[in-house]
């Protein structure tokens, strides 16, 4: 419920009022006693974000954060050869060997 702000044209009296909504406004001034207050139109508060933010995936459903947790818990499945789009093809990529050379004290203790 909001906090509405009213002044009263009869003794000049300015206050706050936390009331619903829908209530229709108060003209009873609270110093004078007077039906000559009146609801003041203001800027209102705006938003106020603390604390380390939030996320779009914060408020989402538990029926998707249930459904993302069975896509990420599934194995997926690999690409067969030969299906990348390629008009020739994948190919398979061989991993790299490193060929060792032979340290100077070895060679020289073989001869």
């Amino acid at each position: 419920m909001p906090t509405y702000e009213y002044r009263c044209d009869a003794c000049e009296n300015v206050y706050e009022k936390f009331e619903s909504m829908t209530s229709k406004p108060d003209p009873v001034c609270p110093q004078c006693n007077k039906k000559k207050a009146k609801r003041l139109i203001s800027a209102g508060a705006g938003f106020l974000f603390k604390g380390s933010g939030f996320y779009t995936t914060d408020y989402r459903s538990s029926t998707y954060k249930e459904s993302v947790k069975k896509e990420s818990s599934s194995p997926v499945p690999s690409a067969p050869t030969g299906t990348s789009g390629d008009a020739q093809g994948a190919v398979a990529s061989k991993p790299e060997t490193k060929v060792s050379k032979p340290s100077k004290k070895k060679a020289a203790a073989a001869d």
